[in-house]
């Protein structure tokens, strides 16, 4: 494989974010929101800029941006009105009742039906355990995701789904070029089984990178997106 090279960022988009609007709106800088919501300023700026993936897991970015929009007050108007979506009556009660009778008829389904499947499911998923046993925790491992076939968007959205398996993603970023034909992990000496891993996660494949490096640091080239 080719010697990847550093590339520069892309270039921030130019339009103001929601979250950032409505901070702007309440005359608060970063770091008084940050103080009020208890996250830290980079928290904040990772949330504006819609950047979720520099979160340790999925989980943790939902529960601060909850945390963020209950502090600026974001209510339900101001929430769709952010979103670009239309403003709607409040349901009336029977209607709330409705949904909720609707809701709970759901969850006891779903709870029916997940006795029965996962116990099949755990079985299954027993020789995957056994390939991962002795390897580190996903967030002590750091992965580079880099976007080596023009499509940022979809990088984007894989390093999300990194992010969200609890990795530490470093940096996302542009490949060395824009022709590679699939998404593969590359690893460094040593870091074979940390590689192996995440493809299997990502259902894709691993290769080695030349020179020695930091066999927990892994590195995601992002190809065209699967159909």
């Amino acid at each position: 494989m080719p010697p990847m090279e550093a590339v520069p960022a892309l270039e921030p988009r130019t339009d103001t974010p929601p979250l950032t609007a409505a901070r702007v709106r309440r005359r608060l800088t970063v770091e008084s929101a940050a103080k009020l919501a208890r996250l830290t300023p980079d928290e904040v700026t990772w949330l504006e800029e819609g950047r979720l993936y520099r979160f340790p897991s999925s989980d943790s970015a939902l529960l601060a941006l909850l945390l963020y929009s209950t502090a600026l007050g974001i209510g339900r108007r101001e929430a769709r009105s952010l979103a670009g979506l239309p403003l709607v009556a409040a349901p009336s009660r029977d209607r709330v009742r409705q949904i909720a009778g609707i809701m709970i008829g759901a969850v006891v389904l779903i709870a029916a039906l997940g006795a029965l499947v996962l116990p099949g499911m755990v079985h299954g998923k027993a020789p995957a355990r056994s390939l991962e046993a002795g390897l580190p925790p996903t967030w002590r491992v750091s992965v580079d995701v880099l976007n080596g076939s023009g499509d940022m968007n979809y990088t984007r959205s894989t390093a999300d789904r990194i992010g969200a398996l609890a990795y530490r993603i470093e940096r996302v970023t542009r490949a060395d070029r824009f022709d590679y034909a699939k998404t593969a992990v590359y690893f460094h000496p040593g870091g074979e089984r940390l590689a192996n891993r995440l493809a299997r996660q990502l259902d894709v494949e691993s290769q080695p990178l030349p020179g020695a490096g930091n066999p927990r640091r892994l590195v995601v080239v992002v190809g065209p997106a699967r159909l």
